[in-house]
């Protein structure tokens, strides 16, 4: 019998969220997780190294934050700030000032746990209205862009996770 902790999907539905939304859920507090994990114990070096043509860890970690913000302003209907059209922006220098992993991480558990607040207070009722996304006004729904926040932070967690791995193995 294993004694590791059931991934999220299993360990029952999050209290406050809408049973549609609890797919959402479960893949952020997985992220949340995995992430956590794979930057363990990685050096400020192991973490903004582009091994092999790999983009560095450190940036796929800020773009989780970033981007889920992003992805959740356009489901409350409203237009990026600022302030997110400067994180945006500075998404593409971050190579240059290399943040250390644990501000990252910081700000992408505090992202997760926006996000799961905002899953909470969001109305089932609501789920298929329409929302424009970015300057073009692209056409989605709520479900669609809560939905496509949670897949993007788990593509990007899956390469964390791989080039943590290939990091780790390049120092031995």
């Amino acid at each position: 019998m294993s004694t590791a902790r059931p991934e999220p999907w299993l360990r029952g539905p999050v209290p406050g969220i809408h049973a549609l939304l609890q797919p959402a859920a479960h893949a952020f507090q997985m992220s949340r997780e995995d992430v956590a994990a794979a930057v363990a114990g990685l050096s400020l070096e192991q973490v903004w190294t582009g091994l092999e043509g790999a983009t560095p860890i450190g940036f796929h970690v800020a773009h989780l934050s970033g981007s889920t913000d992003r992805l959740l302003t356009y489901a409350r209907g409203a237009a990026l700030d600022e302030a997110q059209k400067a994180t945006l922006t500075r998404e593409r220098t971050l190579d240059e000032e290399r943040p250390p992993v644990e501000a990252l991480l910081a700000r992408w558990h505090a992202t997760v746990d926006r996000a799961l607040a905002q899953l909470a207070d969001t109305d089932a009722a609501t789920l298929l209205d329409a929302r424009a996304v970015g300057r073009d006004k692209l056409p989605s729904t709520v479900i669609g862009l809560l939905f496509h926040a949670a897949e993007h932070a788990a593509r990007h967690t899956g390469q964390i996770v791989t080039t943590a791995k290939m990091v780790r193995a390049a120092a031995r």
